[in-house]
């Protein structure tokens, strides 16, 4: 079938990987939620995007309501839709685009999680930098990282050694979204986390493997067994120290980059320049950081108005 659904999103999944270069984890998002959506669409009987109307896109979308999505994933969702959709059109297998009309839901504007300065202290101090313990020594090396830079998840754990230096520029290179590349300044505490955990936890870890594939030994971050630390062990180091440290907030690894945002901001930073260190394609995405506490707030107010006394 020319236009069946299988065939049309591995030539869309190629198209996005090898033609506009996205990176392999926006390929993976977009093959599972394009799955998802033709999975549905076939589950009523239509198995050829030809025959997709409007109704069935905004029918999907309140079948993610009902399932409880969050309005972010379901935009993110209804995104991968519209892609293919134009893909579809760009390739002349639909003489119209009938997802073009169906808008996302909109979400609540909500701020992102962010630690405060003494939180982000607290959570760091959980993993002790005394003694020889590899894993212990990776931790606190990862999460001074992370904080430093801000990096993601993704290109924290991506980072390899060809990437980094610590002595001299004391800088990174951080690959993100769609293979776009960004030098971040590391700090003195992370630079110092950093040389610890390589001149003694890393070698540790190293030698649990025998016969590592050269791609392998790149990496700087290492697992219990020697090879590159996943994702999702990286939710577990930031989960762990947050248990440790008994901070009482949601806790993942962006929660790192949040808080690395903010603090620049509220330190002088400007936003063009935040933007630049979190590799964020437009400024209005930064912009959320521009946030102000309460407690800032107020006291601007009390401050800054005439008849505030």
């Amino acid at each position: 079938m020319v236009n069946g659904f299988p065939a049309l999103i591995e030539r869309f999944l190629a198209h996005v990987g090898v033609e506009r270069g996205l990176a392999d984890a926006t390929v993976t998002a977009y093959e599972s939620d394009l799955r998802k959506y033709a999975g549905w669409l076939e589950s009523r009987g239509v198995d050829d995007i030809a025959h997709v109307t409007r109704h069935d896109v905004e029918d999907y979308v309140a079948f993610l309501d009902d399932l409880g999505e969050s309005a972010r994933s379901k935009a993110r969702r209804l995104a991968a839709v519209h892609e293919l959709h134009r893909f579809a059109l760009a390739g002349n297998l639909i003489a119209d685009d009938v997802a073009a009309p169906v808008k996302a839901p909109k979400g609540a504007s909500t701020l992102p999680d962010v630690l405060s300065v003494d939180e982000v202290a607290r959570l760091l101090d959980a993993v002790p930098i005394e003694g020889d313990d590899p894993v212990m020594l990776r931790d606190r090396a990862l999460l001074e990282f992370m904080y430093a830079t801000g990096a993601r998840v993704s290109e924290a754990v991506g980072v390899n050694f060809d990437d980094l230096d610590l002595q001299d520029a004391h800088i990174v290179r951080l690959t993100g979204k769609g293979s776009k590349q960004r030098i971040v300044p590391v700090g003195t505490y992370a630079c110092a986390a950093m040389e610890r955990y390589l001149a003694k936890g890393r070698p540790a870890l190293e030698a649990r493997i025998r016969n590592t594939p050269a791609p392998e030994r790149r990496a700087v971050f290492l697992n219990k067994r020697g090879r590159r630390l996943s994702r999702q062990s990286v939710w577990e180091i930031v989960r762990n120290a947050g248990e440790r440290a008994r901070i009482d907030k949601p806790l993942h690894p962006h929660t790192l980059r949040h808080s690395f945002a903010t603090h620049l901001i509220q330190g002088g930073a400007d936003v063009r320049t935040v933007q630049e260190l979190l590799g964020h394609a437009s400024v209005t995405t930064t912009q959320i950081y521009t946030h102000v506490s309460p407690e800032n707030l107020i006291e601007a107010y009390l401050t800054a108005h005439p008849r505030a006394q």
